[in-house]
This record gives structure tokens, C-alpha cells and sequence, in this order.
């Protein structure tokens, strides 16, 4: 299925966009992309999160940052008080509005590295989205200046989150600094053509200019996870979006995605997802054609 493109309006005196979005029965399934970054604030309801090929269940104050471009969806199965509506929080901005931002003040570069992050989509663990959440409810009453210093505020605490996670597998490129490294940038762009091939280590420590132990290290402390499971999280992600769109069968699913064991893929597709790839297709694919 092709994402829409979503045309995003600032409202008048502002240079940024919020929306203050409630639906009374549910969220409907709306795969769609914009030029503009995004941050949703999802309040009373619980369903499925579709944010590029990963797809993940979400609840209350769900919290999440997408990058340009980046195709997304909510779905929702159910609001959490049925007597209340389905609640949507929306801050847009653009590229031009940060590069504009960093430039009138130099302290918002720190801002960068949450976003470059951004281009994978980032879920704020549980306490910052607690300490956000009546921060961003409280834009509704806002004047236009007090949201501007508001949206501001809150993404100097979400890029101090350490236990925020990225959510798609498929790496976006970016203008930003990614990974802080131009060695880390090689590897992934190398791990992102090559994934379903076997990866050598020996060959990726050779192309970051550093040892085998040193890569094992770096990687670590920049992706968060072993280069193992960053392959692994690679190959499933592509597993999911193969499930939805293909009819292929899973054992070809699985060769076509680097496993040669179909039981290795299976035990990790079950590890990521929480179930079993045949489930996944069984549980999405109608969501999807819808």
C-alpha cells in the first residue's frame, strides 16, 4: 500500500503546526507521509502504531517523533474510557524551522542528534512521556508564543530521554549527523544495502578504521544494541512488511530476508513481535488492504 501525501498548514502567526485532533468511535488506519516532522501525542485510546515497517501496539500517552517523510498510521481497537473520544496531539515542524531555530540560538543544537534519530521514528520511554504529556495537553489553551516556548521546552527533555527507542528497521538518510560518526554512517549504510547477505565483522571493523573489538564497542555504545540483534531487528522489520504486501510463503519470506534456517527465523520473528510470522499475517494484512 502507497502512503498518501499529507499537506501540512501552519495556522496564521505561527511557524509550526498543532492540532488538537478527537474522534469519537476510533482512530481509522490513514497511511500517509508529509515533508514535516512529527510529534503525536496519543491520549484514551489503545490499537496499533504503524510507523514505517515497524508495527507495535500502543496505549495511553504514547509518544512519538517521526522523521520527514517517514510513512506512519494509528489504528485504534479501543478507546480506553468509551465515553470520552479518541485523542490525537500533533506538533508539526520543518527542517527550515529547526535550521532557523539552531541558527537564532546556538543552545538548541543539542536538539540535533534527537532528531537525526527521528528519520527511524523514537518512542519516549514511559516516565518522560508522563512528564511531558500535561505539558502538551496544556497547548491546547496556549497562546501561539506560549506553544512556540512550550514545543521547545519539551524537546530539550525528550532528546535527555536515554531509554527512548527507535521503531523502524529501514534507516532513513538525513542531513542531519545521524550517528555522530562518519565511520558509524559507513557501517550502516553498508548494513542497510547488505543485510540479508552474510555480514562479516571483520569486514565492518575494516571499513570503521578500527579493531574487531573496538567495533564491537562502538557499535554498542552509538546503535544501542549489538550489530547481531541491529541485522536481526533489519531482517524482521522487511519479514513484516514482505507478511503485509506479499503472498509469498514464509519459508520464502524468510530466505529472501538473509535466514537460511527457517526455525532461527521463526524463534526471532516471535522474539521481536510476539508472535509467529504467520499470526503477524493473519492479525495485519486485512488492517492493511483496508
Amino acid at each position: 500500500m502507497q502512503p498518501f501525501f499529507e499537506t501540512v498548514t501552519p495556522e496564521p502567526g505561527a511557524s509550526w503546526s498543532f492540532l488538537d485532533r478527537r474522534l469519537p468511535n476510533r482512530i481509522p488506519f490513514e497511511w500517509h507521509h508529509h515533508p514535516e516532522f512529527e510529534l503525536t501525542l496519543t491520549l484514551n485510546s489503545r490499537g496499533f502504531r504503524h510507523v514505517g515497517d515497524d508495527i507495535s501496539p500502543y496505549g495511553e500517552n504514547d509518544l512519538v517523533l517521526m522523521g520527514p517523510g517517514m510513512a506512519h498510521s494509528w489504528c485504534s481497537e479501543e478507546a480506553i474510557d468509551p465515553t470520552e473520544p479518541h485523542v490525537a496531539l500533533v506538533c508539526w515542524f520543518t527542517q527550515r524551522w529547526v535550521e532557523s531555530l539552531v541558527a537564532a540560538f546556538p543552545e538548541m543544537e543539542c536538539i540535533k542528534a534527537l532528531l537525526s534519530k527521528s528519520m527511524q521514528g523514537v518512542q519516549f520511554s514511559e516516565h518522560v512521556r508522563n512528564q511531558v504529556a500535561p505539558v502538551i495537553i496544556s497547548m491546547r489553551q496556549a497562546s501561539p508564543p506560549q506553544r512556540l516556548c512550550t514545543l521547545i521546552w519539551v524537546l530539550d527533555v525528550l532528546r535527555q530521554d536515554s531509554e527512548a527507542t527507535c521503531l523502524a528497521n529501514a534507516h532513513e538518510a538525513s542531513s542531519l549527523d545521524i550517528v555522530g560518526s562518519e565511520r558509524m554512517q559507513r557501517v550502516l549504510n553498508y548494513l542497510h544495502a547488505n543485510y540479508t547477505k552474510t555480514v562479516r565483522v571483520e569486514q565492518l571493523a575494516e571499513m570503521a578504521c578500527v579493531s574487531t573489538s573496538a567495533f564491537h564497542r562502538m557499535f554498542r555504545r552509538q546503535a544501542r544494541m549489538t550489530m547481531v540483534n541491529y541485522v536481526m531487528r533489519l531482517r524482521v522489520g522487511r519479514a513484516c512488511s514482505l507478511l503485509i504486501n506479499s503472498a509469498a510463503p514464509v519459508s520464502v519470506i524468510a530466505s529472501e530476508v538473509g535466514y537460511g534456517n527457517l526455525s532461527l527465523f521463526n524463534r526471532q520473528f516471535i522474539r521481536l513481535k510476539g508472535m509467529s510470522p504467520s499470526a503477524f499475517r493473519k492479525s495485519h494484512t486485512s488492517l492493511m488492504s483496508a
